[in-house]
């Protein structure tokens, strides 16, 4: 079995390359934590390219506009609809900011008016690696005034045959985990852990 490669989504539009310390951070917790082979380097890949197919997870962020060109959009949803996992974040931490309406809108006229739905916080996703009883861990950003001054209590996904395709948040994860993962020692609790979750979920579903 190949290594996990941490894939981020390049896309034309808006800003794709946010949070660069985030990937590796991520994939020091899986070293930690979990027996998975990684490889040490994230890996931008364009999401009008087919090489997405060769990549169960992917990340997509960012603050601005998102406006799928044709050929973006017909691969999103190919590789959603066909097993893949995209794990998507609002840097903005702003459900009326410019990226959570142009995404959400995208993911309307991809999927369904209603195919983006609030996930239980008894899903299987908070109970994949770590448990979080209380479902999706608070971020510092949401505690601070950042964005819309909101603790978001859920997050939302399109759910593919009773898995989830597309998982969405608007809690800034991304932002959150952006650090050297050598300080996190400094922490009473390593906040990466649900990070661990989401890939580990990507990886078994």
């Amino acid at each position: 079995m190949p290594p996990f490669t941490f894939v981020r989504l390049q896309y034309r539009s808006g800003n794709w390359d946010t949070d660069p310390r985030m990937p590796s951070n991520l994939l020091h917790s899986l070293i930690e934590y979990t027996t998975v082979k990684v490889a040490e380097q994230e890996k931008v890949v364009a999401l009008e390219s087919t090489e997405i197919f060769n990549y169960p997870f992917c990340y997509m962020s960012g603050h601005r506009l998102v406006q799928f060109n044709q050929k973006e959009r017909k691969n999103f949803e190919t590789y959603v609809r066909n097993g893949g996992f995209v794990f998507v974040d609002d840097c903005n931490h702003d459900i009326d900011g410019l990226f959570a309406r142009s995404f959400e809108e995208q993911m309307k006229q991809i999927f369904g008016q209603s195919a983006l739905k609030k996930i239980p916080n008894n899903h299987k996703l908070y109970k994949s690696f770590f448990t979080f009883d209380e479902g999706p861990p608070t971020t510092s950003f949401e505690l601070n005034g950042w964005g819309d001054d909101l603790v978001h209590d859920y997050l939302k996904a399109i759910e593919i045959n009773g898995r989830i395709g597309v998982l969405y948040s608007n809690k800034d994860y991304g932002c959150e985990w952006d650090y050297d993962f050598r300080n996190k020692r400094w922490l009473a609790e390593d906040n990466t852990k649900f990070g661990v979750n989401i890939i580990m979920y990507a990886l078994s579903s």
